[in-house]
């Protein structure tokens, strides 16, 4: 799937909200339309959105040995993108996954829902590095539930996250021959079991409440929660 072009620039203001309500016409969801400016929806943005199937993609998890299919996955989950070698964005979005993945874990549902980050680095986020990562950040591998997936060249990341995801980033290098760093915005995505986005957040501050919120209705078909 060629996903389509990119709204405005990276530094772009955020059309992907996440307010809403159950329900709203989609047989697919379980959350309703996102609350979004007028005009825009979700087959106007670039990366997949609210009613869309995820892209039909399989990356390899460095750290087990196996390769996942995203439409594969039977559980909800949230799909994010990184490197770990970013010091702006990805550190807080990733702390922002690992305080959902405690809570999955300290209230008895880690085997309900999935953590799928997705580096767009693979030529410094070897699986050795990954699992050096994880340990940085905190992240409990043991779990079960939490799989870093790495496409196997920066060509098939190139491909894979641009062309499939709709997910822009450029690659600078500094003037001082210091490391290479990308440019890129913060996307997170919550997928149901069914392979379809119920939500595209942008931005990490201050979600952790919104995710496990949404992961909720989402696991329990927006009944009671578990």
């Amino acid at each position: 799937m060629d996903r389509r072009t990119y709204l405005g620039t990276l530094g772009a203001a955020s059309l992907g909200g996440v307010a809403g309500c159950l329900g709203g016409g989609n047989p697919n969801t379980t959350l309703g339309e996102p609350d979004r400016p007028d005009g825009v929806t979700s087959e106007a943005l670039s990366y997949p959105a609210w009613g869309e199937q995820i892209p039909d993609v399989t990356l390899p998890d460095p750290l087990t040995g196996t390769g996942i299919g995203l439409r594969d996955v039977d559980r909800p989950a949230l799909v994010s993108f990184f490197y770990s070698n970013c010091m702006s964005v990805c550190p807080r979005l990733i702390s922002a996954l690992r305080e959902v993945q405690i809570h999955s874990v300290n209230n008895d549902y880690a085997d309900d829902v999935g953590f799928y980050p997705i580096t767009f680095d693979p030529q410094r986020d070897t699986g050795e590095r990954l699992r050096e990562y994880a340990g940085e950040m905190n992240v409990e591998l043991d779990a079960g539930n939490w799989h870093f997936l790495r496409p196997e060249s920066r060509e098939r990341a190139k491909r894979v996250l641009e062309e499939e995801f709709g997910f822009v980033f450029q690659r600078t290098e500094p003037e001082d021959g210091g490391k290479y760093m990308f440019n890129h915005i913060g996307l997170v995505i919550l997928v149901n079991a069914d392979g379809y986005v119920e939500r595209a957040y942008r931005g990490q501050e201050g979600k952790e409440g919104t995710y496990i919120e949404d992961l909720k209705k989402v696991r329990n078909g927006g009944g009671g929660f578990l």
